[in-house]
């Protein structure tokens, strides 16, 4: 199984594909897609969906999994974030592909064990986790932890007897 996985943001979204075959898993590429801060919001938007557009038509992913957003005290930076994650669920959702949501201290707790991991802790479990995959940054890293995240989901769900990943997502 093939999954992208999503860290939503306005100005740099972060990406990244694995494959997964039980409990194996294969860093395959990771990035980030980023807007023009400078742009209008629409443009940015355009430049998130048309990136991540590209990534999906270049990795044929089975599935996706994106990154929920929390609430911050700012509410503009809260409602441009939202933005940025609808394009994030958008585009795998346009192209047929099964999309699941979780939270950021699921993923964390997931791939890191712990829930309140910061960033390095992160970006250090999914260097060990897919070694050879060079990470460009924490967004691209945290990306990848959602698709890792995901993946431990998707052989969970399958020893279940094949629960609906997308509830089973949700339920976190």
């Amino acid at each position: 199984m093939r999954v992208l996985g999503l860290d939503p943001g306005l100005q740099r979204t972060g990406w990244g594909v694995i494959e997964a075959q039980g409990s194996r898993l294969k860093g395959i590429a990771c990035g980030t897609v980023t807007s023009d801060p400078k742009a209008a919001l629409s443009d940015r938007l355009a430049q998130l969906y048309e990136g991540l557009q590209k990534v999906l038509d270049t990795y044929q992913p089975d599935c996706a999994a994106v990154e929920e957003t929390f609430v911050n005290t700012n509410a503009a930076s809260t409602l441009k974030l939202g933005q940025a994650r609808a394009v994030s669920l958008l585009v795998p959702a346009r192209a047929g592909l099964a999309v699941a949501e979780y939270a950021a201290k699921s993923v964390k707790k997931s791939v890191v064990g712990a829930g309140a991991a910061d960033k390095e802790q992160v970006m250090f479990v999914v260097g060990k986790l897919l070694p050879g995959l060079v990470l460009p940054g924490a967004d691209a890293a945290d990306a990848l932890a959602v698709a890792i995240c995901h993946a431990h989901h998707a052989q969970t769900a399958q020893r279940m007897g094949g629960i609906d990943l997308a509830l089973l997502a949700r339920s976190r």
